[in-house]
């Protein structure tokens, strides 16, 4: 399918490797911005709008994709859950996928916790470790953010169930408890593990990343997808086809 892309933060880490996957693959930049550049008031010429910026773009950005009637990818990460709320509203008048990873493998990672968060019950600690490099602005990252939002909807927990590091005396764990660690340094692009730790075994699932480029042609394999679709909020596992145990 040849497509037109409008996209926004070209000049970060992942927008210029979705223009090189972009160039690779046949597909077009239509206009390619980056913060402070001024917002083009009509896109029309543009099929999807692919996003990785900043969280304070993303407002804007959906207003213009609304107003044009424009199906757009959303890859920017560290939004508060009460932004994220209001903005998954807005986004979900036209076409969207909203993905904090957008690595093939990542989203089985994803597929696989929700497997085991549901079979292990609660004598198995669920614990998520990241680590990113040191350029990276937000933390948890989106991912490690989806892995534990993962493991407390099946466990049935709140938002309050999430332990962001450990320090001083913490007293003995709580098996109602989600721990998650975030490790900052040198040049990794993204390496996440979810362990499942009980008395006699611990599981452990793993992956990493070493080249973003895994990571943009996701986005743009999204981007294909999301212009068949009806309005709505979609993310990976729709695009990849794993949503309920498919």
């Amino acid at each position: 399918m040849s497509l037109t892309l409008f996209l926004n933060g070209a000049r970060g880490r992942m927008g210029q490797a979705v223009t090189r996957a972009a160039t690779e693959a046949g597909i077009r930049l239509g206009f390619a911005i980056d913060a402070g550049d001024p917002m083009p008031a009509s896109i029309e010429t543009c099929d999807v709008i692919v996003d990785f910026s900043t969280p304070a773009a993303t407002a804007g950005l959906l207003q213009l994709a609304v107003k044009n009637r424009k199906p757009i990818v959303i890859g920017t990460t560290g939004h508060a859950p009460e932004e994220k709320r209001r903005l998954l509203e807005v986004a979900g008048e036209v076409p969207c996928v909203w993905a904090g990873n957008f690595s093939v493998g990542v989203n089985l990672l994803f597929h696989l916790t929700q497997r085991a968060a549901h079979l292990l019950d609660e004598s198995y600690d669920a614990e998520v470790v990241e680590m990113h490099h040191r350029f990276k602005k937000d933390a948890p990252s989106g991912t490690a953010a989806r892995l534990v939002e993962i493991i407390l909807q099946e466990r049935k927990l709140t938002a309050q169930a999430v332990r962001h590091g450990r320090n001083g005396i913490t007293g003995e764990r709580s098996s109602r408890e989600v721990g998650v660690h975030s490790l900052r340094g040198g040049d990794v692009v993204g390496d996440h593990t979810v362990i499942f730790a009980a008395l006699g075994e611990r599981l452990e699932l793993t992956h990493k990343t070493s080249d973003r480029a895994i990571l943009a042609r996701g986005a743009l394999r999204a981007a294909q997808w999301v212009v068949a679709q009806p309005p709505g909020v979609y993310d990976m596992q729709d695009v990849l086809g794993l949503r309920d145990g498919a």
